[in-house]
C-alpha cells in the first residue's frame, strides 16, 4: 500500500514516543496531569517557549484546546477576531460559537492576519449594541502552510496592546512553522507575544495531545476548574505528559518537525520540476492546482485532500508527516510523472 499524503496524523506515533509510553506503562502516576512527567514536560516547554510564568495544561486535541482557552478568556458578550480561513471558523463545527462567542471574520492576506485587519474590526465595533472584540486568533503555521515572521508577530502584539486585545496562537503545526527554512521566529518569541498558545503534538508525531500554555495570569486563575467544567480533563493526563516529556527532553519535537518539512521540500522541488503550479508554502502542506481528472487520480492513489473545486480544475493538498520517507516522495513523483 502506498504511503498516504492526506494529513500528518494518520500514523500512530513516533517509535520514540511509543517507547516512552511503554517504558512507563506499568508505573503508577497521580492522575489529572498532576504527575511528575507532566510537571517536567511543563518546565521544558516553558523554558523553550519563553513563558517562565505561564501555566501548562495538557489536553487531548486542537479543537478541544481552542474551545477551552477561548471560552475561559472571553466574557459572554466578547468576540474572537479570526481569518475567514481560520480553523475555529471553518473546521471546528461551530465549537467556539457553541460556547456563545461570535467569530468576527477578517480577510487577511496569504493566510495571515495583519494589524490593519484588526483596526477595521475595532473601527466598526464601537458600542454595546455589537459584540465586543476581545481576542485575536491566529495559527502558525497557517491553514495554507504560511508562517508569521518575527516582525509580523510583534506588530500584532503591539496592535492588540493598543486596543486591549488578547492574542492567542493556535500551534497545531507550530513545530513545522518553527523549523521551516524561512522561519526567523525563535521559540521564545511565542511566549513573549501571546497571552495563550498551544504546542501541537497530534500533528507532530505524538500519539495525541496538545500542550496549552496560559500566559495571562487573569485567564490562568482557576483554569483547571474550567478544563473540568468543559469535560476536557483527562484522568490519565500523564499519558500526554509522558509524550511531551519525551518530545522535549532531547529535541525530538523539532527533529520530527524538521523531517516533516524536509520531505515536503523534496516533494515541492519534484513537482516544480514537472512543471506543476505549486502554491508558495514553506511548511509541510503542499497545494497543487490540476485538471480535475488528474487531481482525482492523485486523491484516489494517495488520499490527498480536495482543497478547492474550481470546476474544470481542482486544488489538492499533500501533507507530509514524521512518517514520510524519501522513498514515499520518490514514488509519488514517479506517479506524477506518469500521470502528466
Amino acid at each position: 500500500m502506498s504511503h498516504k499524503f492526506q494529513n500528518d496524523y494518520s500514523v500512530l506515533a513516533s517509535p520514540r514516543i511509543l517507547e516512552a509510553l511503554s517504558r512507563y506503562g506499568q508505573e503508577e502516576n497521580v492522575p489529572y496531569g498532576l504527575d511528575r512527567h507532566s510537571a517536567h514536560a511543563a518546565s521544558l516547554i516553558k523554558e523553550k517557549f519563553g513563558a517562565p510564568n505561564g501555566s501548562v495544561y495538557f489536553l487531548s486535541g486542537g479543537t478541544q484546546t481552542n474551545l477551552v482557552f477561548l471560552s475561559a478568556a472571553l466574557k459572554p458578550f466578547e468576540a474572537v477576531i479570526s481569518l475567514g480561513s481560520g480553523h475555529i471558523n471553518v473546521h471546528e463545527t461551530g465549537a467556539v460559537e457553541g460556547t456563545g462567542h461570535k467569530i468576527v471574520v477578517v480577510p487577511g492576506k496569504e493566510g495571515k492576519m495583519y494589524p490593519e485587519d484588526i483596526e477595521k474590526v475595532m473601527a466598526t465595533h464601537r458600542d454595546m449594541h455589537m459584540v465586543k472584540p476581545r481576542l485575536a486568533y491566529i495559527s502558525n503555521s497557517t491553514e495554507i502552510g504560511t508562517i508569521y515572521t518575527r516582525d509580523e508577530l510583534r506588530a500584532l502584539r503591539e496592535c492588540c496592546d493598543r486596543h486591549g486585545l488578547l492574542l492567542f496562537i493556535d500551534g497545531a503545526r507550530l513545530g513545522s512553522a518553527l523549523t521551516s527554512k524561512q522561519n526567523d521566529v525563535p521559540p521564545s518569541l511565542i511566549g513573549a507575544v501571546a497571552d495563550g498558545f498551544y504546542v501541537g503534538g497530534t500533528k507532530n508525531g505524538l500519539l495525541f495531545g496538545e500542550a496549552l500554555v496560559v500566559n495571562n495570569p487573569s485567564i490562568a486563575e482557576g483554569f483547571a476548574y474550567h478544563i473540568k467544567n468543559r469535560g476536557a480533563m483527562l484522568a490519565k493526563g500523564y499519558a500526554v505528559g509522558i509524550q511531551f516529556e519525551a518530545a522535549f527532553e532531547d529535541g525530538l519535537y523539532f527533529e520530527l518537525a524538521e523531517k516533516t518539512n524536509r520531505m515536503a521540500d523534496r516533494l515541492k522541488e519534484g513537482l516544480k520540476r514537472l512543471g506543476l503550479p505549486i502554491m508558495d508554502s514553506p511548511t509541510n502542506q503542499v497545494f497543487v492546482t490540476l485538471p480535475k481528472g488528474k487531481a482525482e487520480a492523485f486523491i484516489a492513489a494517495y488520499g490527498c485532500e480536495l482543497w478547492e473545486d474550481q470546476g474544470e480544475k481542482m486544488t489538492i493538498r499533500f501533507v507530509t508527516s514524521f512518517a514520510t520517507e524519501e522513498k514515499d516522495v520518490v514514488e509519488l513523483l514517479d506517479f506524477a510523472s506518469s500521470l502528466i
